[in-house]
């Protein structure tokens, strides 16, 4: 293979996926602005606000966590990244969402990868669920995220390095 045939072949593969990715991202956020014109958000949210309570969530948090399990990290990301900017979610907010759906994203989708090589598809999910659910409320009941977020500055990412980090 040459190098203009392997650079067409890697070209038409990126532009494919792109594509699908388009065809799954701009419906969805199609659909959450209807939802919102709609008030749908905030019924959603409604149900899930005990749930959330428990945590120590906003409400506002509990869509882009349907939206992370559903779709996986890479849709729910935006969704996050949209209602942090928007102010929706604080610092500490976003660490559990995140710590949650690190734990337990893409429900259908990875269970059914699962499924298919012969695994416990309810084994999967409650072990999952579980573990997500007792790590994130262990956490929001830690002390010391408020040290935590004062030491990140208020930001998520943490620098690979010491001499990174910006004192």
């Amino acid at each position: 293979m040459d190098w203009l045939e392997f650079l067409q072949v890697a070209l038409t593969g990126s532009l494919k996926s792109v594509f699908k990715m388009a065809l799954i991202i701009i419906p969805l956020m199609l659909l959450m602005e209807i939802a919102k014109d709609m008030n749908l958000l905030e019924r959603a949210a409604k149900g899930l606000e005990p749930v959330m309570r428990i945590y120590r969530l906003p409400k506002e948090g509990a869509f882009p966590i349907l939206v992370g399990l559903t779709f996986g990290l890479s849709y729910g990301a935006g969704f996050i990244i949209d209602s942090a900017k928007n102010g929706y979610l604080n610092w500490r907010d976003l660490f559990l969402i995140n710590i949650f759906l690190v734990l337990f994203h893409s429900v259908f989708e990875d269970t059914g990868l699962f499924i298919a090589i012969g695994a416990d598809g309810t084994v999967i999910i409650l072990g999952r669920l579980i573990l997500a659910l007792i790590v994130t409320f262990a956490l929001s009941r830690w002390t010391g995220i408020d040290r935590l977020e004062k030491q990140m500055g208020g930001k998520i990412a943490v620098p690979h390095c010491s001499h990174c980090r910006k004192e």
